[in-house]
């Protein structure tokens, strides 16, 4: 247990001294600093609240008279609380930053990393796009149409990232976290289909 550094009483992982209130050095992980379980699913409102919250009690101009430790304090706590709004707001990188704080090697999305199942669609895919690209009109409605499936196959990633979110925040079960890593991978590659699909026909209509 750390003693604060103003007035070297013990502290129980709090932001502010309770014997004192001076600012104590922050913590990096980011459910502890905002107060937080460490779960997969989050009240997005708890989450923005707590947010905006601890944006008015670490902003360092409420610093500008203290001391030089609590200023460094307070620019290293609103940039921690930054990154940490960034990621736990959004489910994908709420779940990449849950994994990689467990132990889970995440990995970069390489472009040749075709999931199984989807080979057959890339190739389709990508001919149709070759063709688009070298003037072909007649390939944008294929493309429409592979843009409204790989939709589709995004948000069922998405229904079963939230499946495994409870099933994990409830168990705690590590096979979950596994599944977990699993999805979001397939998914990271659905999403780059659908990015480059999007960018395509939007030029083809420009």
């Amino acid at each position: 247990m750390e003693a604060c550094w103003q007035c070297g009483h013990p502290q129980h992982e709090s932001l502010f001294c309770q014997f004192c209130n001076s600012l104590q050095r922050p913590t990096p992980d980011y459910y502890r600093f905002l107060g937080l379980e460490r779960k997969l699913s989050l009240d997005s409102k708890d989450l923005q609240n707590r947010f905006y919250n601890l944006s008015r009690l670490l902003h360092p101009d409420r610093y500008l008279r203290r001391t030089p430790k609590e200023r460094q304090y307070s620019l290293e706590a609103t940039a921690i609380l930054n990154d940490a709004y960034r990621v736990l707001r959004d489910h994908v990188l709420r779940a990449e930053y849950v994994l990689k704080e467990e132990g889970f090697n995440i990995g970069e999305q390489r472009s040749e990393n075709v999931p199984p199942e989807l080979l057959e669609e890339v190739f389709e895919l990508n001919l149709a796009l070759e063709e688009l690209r070298g003037g072909d009109s007649s390939a944008r409605p294929q493309l429409c149409e592979a843009y409204a499936r790989f939709v589709a196959m995004q948000d069922e990633a998405d229904n079963r990232l939230s499946e495994l979110f409870r099933r994990y925040d409830t168990t705690g079960d590590r096979e979950a976290l596994a599944e977990v890593r699993g999805v979001l991978n397939r998914r990271k590659y659905i999403r780059n289909l659908v990015s480059e699909v999007e960018k395509e026909l939007a030029a083809s209509a420009a």
